[in-house]
């Protein structure tokens, strides 16, 4: 959420800024200051009365000491205008307020200085490039097949028991799985991570806390007799381990990670794209998550870019790292790099990472605050990434380490997976 005070002291630039991220309410803005302003001179008249009725009370107190209680009595009089004066003046207040987080809630992150304009996918900016794309027999096979030809991965079994994107993983298939997990999870620890277990499940304050809600209800699994919500991400219940919650500068960076299942609805999405496991409404992750000071956090950032590729260098993995343009970042992101890996068989890349910086837009939801040497209080700045999610980086280790002899495990995944080969 953007502060009130930076929208109302920097107009023109928020306009700017929303632009580049195709924001389709700018009037938003306007109305934003508006209330605002309102909101600020109804505080001062309220101010004003509260204290106008602290003097009154005083000066009572003091004519009563005093014996003067006729002109005790005639200043009583005044109070109960004043009180209906200030409870007239609360409810405005507290009305206006309502109204404007009703309408600040709306606005998205304003994106980096460095973020290229576009409104699509296509036009993200390639910043580098790693690794030799495989080049395999024609006879090459997806990595859908793969699976049904090793027994691997049954995604009919899946659509039996939950439904289209819930895939049920066999045999070496499970093991890959965990060998991902606790290789990505080994990978953190030595990068100074701390792991965490969290909940699967959120509140709606959680949701809030981060940006999910109010943006992204609809992508949301929400038990509804609870009112709560699966989760789409370890970020969510990880970065709310800080809700309201002031920490020392001293302790900063802090730096988490987690294993969870992740759910997503993915609604409307469909075709080719979405066959195996490019697209799944549960899957694996191990996310990082970085709380940081303002102005350390794009080094922060960079590192966390640098460590995720890290991971895809072991597993020998070609990829692209990309700065995503305005149009195609997340509401709540001011600048996320994409990592995607080539797909041999499939002859596309796929997203298998975003690391983004969200500046104060998730703390000053989360009141998530540190507070400094001189004793300042103020907001942290907030970040997070996946590293990794597994069912693209599985789809890419079968499709290219696939052999006449089977599929090749990475030197690296060896002392996890135990076996050397699917065949």
């Amino acid at each position: 959420m953007l502060q009130v005070s930076y929208i109302r002291e920097n107009r023109e630039k928020v306009l700017e800024r929303l632009t580049l991220k195709n924001f389709k309410q700018p009037e938003l803005v306007d109305e934003i200051i508006e209330l605002d302003e309102d909101r600020r001179k109804t505080q001062t008249q309220l101010d004003e009365v509260s204290a106008k009725s602290n003097s009154i009370a005083k000066q009572i107190g003091d004519l009563m000491r005093q014996g003067q209680k006729e002109q005790a009595e005639s200043l009583k009089a005044e109070t109960p205008v004043l009180k209906e004066q200030a409870k007239t003046l609360a409810d405005k207040l507290a009305s206006l307020e309502e109204s404007l987080q009703s309408k600040i809630v709306l606005l998205p992150n304003l994106p980096h200085s460095s973020v290229p304009k576009g409104s699509t996918p296509e036009e993200n900016e390639t910043i580098f490039e790693h690794g030799e794309k495989p080049l395999l027999s024609a006879n090459a096979l997806p990595h859908w097949e793969l699976a049904a030809k090793y027994d691997i991965i049954d995604f009919e079994l899946g659509n039996k028991i939950a439904g289209a994107g819930f895939p049920v993983y066999k045999g070496k298939g499970a093991k890959l799985q965990r060998a991902l997990i606790n290789f990505f999870l080994d990978n953190a620890e030595a990068e100074g991570y701390r792991e965490m277990q969290p909940p699967i499940v959120v509140n709606e304050a959680s949701g809030f806390g981060t940006g999910q809600l109010p943006d992204k209800e609809g992508q949301m699994y929400h038990v509804g007799i609870d009112n709560l919500y699966l989760i789409p991400t370890a970020e969510v219940p990880i970065t709310n381990l800080y809700r309201d919650v002031i920490v020392k500068e001293e302790e900063l960076p802090i730096k988490n990670c987690a294993y969870t299942p992740c759910f997503r609805r993915e609604a409307g999405s469909y075709g080719a794209h979405v066959r195996g496991l490019n697209r799944l409404h549960q899957f694996d992750k191990v996310e990082i998550v970085q709380i940081a000071q303002p102005e350390k956090s794009y080094e922060v950032l960079e590192r966390m870019s640098a460590y995720v590729q890290s991971l895809l260098q072991k597993l020998e993995l070609p990829y692209r790292v990309l700065r995503l343009c305005g149009g195609d970042m997340s509401f709540a992101s001011a600048l996320t790099y994409d990592m995607e890996t080539w797909c041999a068989a499939q002859g596309r890349w796929l997203e298998v990472s975003s690391v983004s910086n969200f500046e104060t837009f998730q703390s000053n939801r989360l009141k998530l605050r540190f507070k400094g040497k001189e004793g300042k209080t103020q907001l942290a700045h907030t970040l997070n990434g996946s590293a990794l999610a597994l069912p693209r980086i599985v789809a890419t280790l079968l499709e290219n380490n696939q052999t006449e002899a089977g599929i090749k495990i990475p030197a690296a995944l060896v002392p996890y997976t135990k076996f050397e080969w699917i065949n």
